[in-house]
């Protein structure tokens, strides 16, 4: 198992050992599953640094958007947007649900979120990534 790597909120999350001054694709990992991003693994960059890759995007997608599950519970810090439940609450969208990484607690994504990076890396034709479709 890969040397695990502590998420801060004020630091991207990067494989250890990465020179800052000479970040390369491989030296990103997407913060729910740890994978490097790599040209057949599409990511997308949220605030300060976050990462969620195709793959995890997906599993969000059919858990919250498409089974309407809520695997975050209430009380989560989406690492995208940043935004916590009392941040939600305040611009109405308290309970909104959301998705947690089951290999890193820390990490979830908010409904929101989930919504903005699967219409954006859908439209990005390079990607190849497609939004998931009901099963």
């Amino acid at each position: 198992m890969p040397e695990k790597c502590q998420r801060h909120y004020d630091v991207p999350m990067r494989k250890p050992g990465t020179d800052e001054n000479n970040v390369q694709m491989s030296d990103v990992l997407c913060d729910f599953c740890h994978a490097e991003w790599t040209e057949d693994r599409p990511m997308l960059e949220g605030h300060q640094g976050s990462c969620i890759c195709g793959n995890c995007l997906s599993i969000a997608y059919r858990e919250v958007i498409l089974h309407r599950d809520n695997p975050a519970g209430d009380a989560y810090r989406c690492v995208m947007c940043l935004e916590s439940e009392k941040d939600r609450a305040a611009i109405n969208r308290a309970g909104e649900a959301g998705w947690r990484s089951p290999m890193y607690d820390e990490a979830a994504i908010c409904q929101r979120c989930i919504k903005l990076a699967s219409g954006a890396l859908h439209k990005d034709r390079d990607s190849g990534w497609k939004k998931p479709a009901s099963a």
